[in-house]
């Protein structure tokens, strides 16, 4: 994730991540079901922390999805720039005022927004053991990551909202990007120039259309605002100009990165539900995946935990001069790719 400039940061006091980072994969030490990263650096201690879902995955006698419910946000820490990294718990006592009881917390962005951490989190309250029910996005502040005091759930006018991401866009306001799961599981987004009021986002409409995915994500490389999702066959990308609008698709192998890191009993694993995080003229693109599962829908796994089992991984991306975003591995001369409109 990218931070907006603030003065809060200090010329040096950001961590510098390595070009290892994450080589070792990162598995939940509980529940070995560690997915949707997101990775925030703590200039305070000269480290970094990575925040996750915390599934289940571990334990068989959960049916259905019931595993990926009553999941809370993992977190482990990093003072080598990612080589390594140390279990530090969940988070504790973060509020879910009104909500019923177990509540399940996925996918958490952090952003800095003037003096304060602010966490956007999905939360489903009651039990679960299928996708039905509502889901709200909760808004949270922080001065040290650890503490966190709710503000308000952000009315995005659906009873079904998942998977916040929230970044400064180039026309000087702030917009939050998320899945609405009532309306085709498309990208929507929200826009205000005071996002510390949790009750001044405004919802726009279809940020991004098309097939159903989830997981949006963006940050700004090369010149360009980057938004990606998780089509479950691979990561999706669109550039901008500015972020506020105007997402073209890159056409490039199917507009899709990642669609293959991994591989089991023959068959591609894809990379799923990823952070990025900018650094110089690279960015770190940090996901997950189900390294022993190369299907789909959860629902549909076999029984048994084997395939549940999640890590985080990292894969490094520039901006070609051809402008797209292509691993940074790849050579430099590019063949000319066209662009078309968000959601082909």
């Amino acid at each position: 994730m990218q931070h907006p400039p603030t003065e809060a940061y200090l010329p040096g006091t950001v961590p510098v991540l390595s070009d290892r980072l994450l080589l070792t994969p990162y598995r939940d030490p509980l529940f070995d079901g560690a997915t949707d990263p997101v990775l925030v650096a703590d200039p305070g201690t000269r480290s970094w922390l990575l925040f996750y879902t915390q599934r289940r995955a571990a334990l068989a006698s959960l049916g259905g999805v019931e595993w990926v419910h009553e999941s809370e946000i993992g977190c482990a820490r990093s003072y080598d720039g990612g080589e390594t990294w140390a279990y530090e718990g969940v988070l504790d006592d973060v509020p879910t005022p009104g909500l019923h009881h177990p509540v399940t917390k996925w996918a958490p962005d952090v952003v800095r927004i003037g003096e304060h951490w602010v966490m956007f989190l999905t939360l489903l309250g009651g039990k679960r053991s299928d996708w039905s029910g509502n889901a709200v996005i909760a808004q949270y502040t922080s001065s040290d990551l650890k503490r966190w005091t709710f503000q308000a759930y952000v009315d995005l006018r659906s009873d079904r909202v998942i998977d916040a991401a929230v970044t400064l866009c180039g026309d000087g306001l702030y917009r939050l990007w998320y899945k609405d799961e009532q309306r085709g599981s498309r990208t929507f987004s929200a826009v205000t120039a005071t996002p510390s009021d949790p009750r001044s986002w405004q919802v726009e409409g279809v940020a991004i259309d098309g097939r159903p995915h989830e997981g949006p994500k963006v940050f700004t490389l090369g010149g360009w605002f980057w938004l990606i999702t998780d089509e479950w066959r691979g990561l999706a990308v669109y550039r901008s100009a500015d972020g506020a609008g105007g997402w073209e698709r890159q056409h490039r192998d199917n507009g899709l990165i990642l669609t293959g890191p991994e591989e089991f009993e023959g068959r591609p694993v894809v990379a799923r539900h990823a952070d990025v995080v900018v650094q110089g003229a690279s960015a770190a693109v940090v996901y997950f995946t189900h390294p022993a599962w190369s299907g789909s829908e959860l629902a549909d796994m076999t029984s048994g935990t084997d395939h549940r089992r999640s890590h985080i991984r990292a894969a490094w991306f520039t901006v070609s001069p051809a402008g797209h975003l292509v691993p940074c591995w790849e050579s430099a001369a590019q063949q000319p790719h066209s662009f078309g409109k968000a959601g082909a």
